[in-house]
């Protein structure tokens, strides 16, 4: 599918699309370009300037993506959850227990992108990219049912663990997670594509300064990203399990504020 999706034919790409409509509520009105050279370049286009602005509160960590929110709320002793009565070890999600550890009783959401929505994700806050580790794995589809079948699911797909220093000197982990047809994420600040063909765990220090907004890469096709902040940090009142929310809009609220 991946080499399908890269067949640069604006024919073989509008047919394409077209089929893919039929199943999806795909929508282009916001699409930057408004035609095609392959089913890749619409899976990752970028948007019109201003088509997805940015909550100006400063207190507000904003969602990096579009994105359906699944579960979401407290880490508890170092567990969150996928779904539902099936918990899994946030240190085995990173890779790492000292990775982990600052978060164990912090806040998490999960984001999930479905396969029509804009791909690109962005930073939540203003700070520095200080550490990414890439873990190779299966490609599981995380969709609702699977979740609610396989345990620890998310440990076990190809993953990248994104650790950014916030201004105030707060950790941040963004952690995208890869899925079936999904097996590859770009990131702008590193001069690499993370694929399968990486064994890992990878550890790839940087030192990449990033602005609120600012976006930091996309999926090859669309998937799943977990946000989580530590301890302090709360789910803002709306954000809830079901919840269609945008790239910009306000997540989490920074502690005490």
């Amino acid at each position: 599918m991946g080499r399908f999706s890269k067949v640069r034919n604006r024919g073989v790409a509008r047919l394409s699309i077209a089929a893919w409509r039929l199943f999806t509520d795909l929508d282009l009105s916001e699409a930057k370009e408004d035609r095609f050279d392959s089913l890749h370049a619409c899976f990752t286009r970028e948007l019109k300037p201003g088509a997805r602005p940015v909550d100006p509160d400063p207190a507000a960590l904003v969602s990096p993506c579009d994105g359906i929110v699944g579960e979401c709320g407290e880490i508890r002793d170092g567990h969150a959850f996928q779904a539902k009565g099936f918990p899994y070890s946030i240190a085995e999600l990173f890779g790492s227990g000292a990775a982990a550890e600052p978060f164990r009783d912090g806040s998490y959401a999960t984001l999930r992108l479905t396969s029509s929505m804009y791909h690109r994700f962005h930073s939540p806050a203003n700070g520095r990219v200080e550490h990414v580790t890439y873990l190779s794995g299966d490609t599981w589809n995380v969709n609702p049912i699977a979740l609610k079948r396989i345990e620890r699911l998310f440990c076990m797909n190809e993953r990248a663990s994104i650790r950014i220093r916030l201004e105030d000197g707060h950790p941040l982990v963004l952690i995208p997670v890869a899925a079936v047809l999904v097996a590859a994420i770009r990131l702008h600040f590193l001069d690499m594509l993370l694929h399968l063909r990486w064994k890992g765990p990878n550890e790839v220090p940087c030192d990449a300064r990033v602005e609120r907004g600012q976006e930091l890469g996309w999926f090859e096709h669309g998937s799943t990203i977990i946000v989580f902040a530590p301890a302090g940090f709360k789910l803002c009142t709306h954000v809830r399990t079901g919840l269609r929310i945008r790239m910009g809009q306000a997540l989490m609220r920074f502690p005490g504020k």
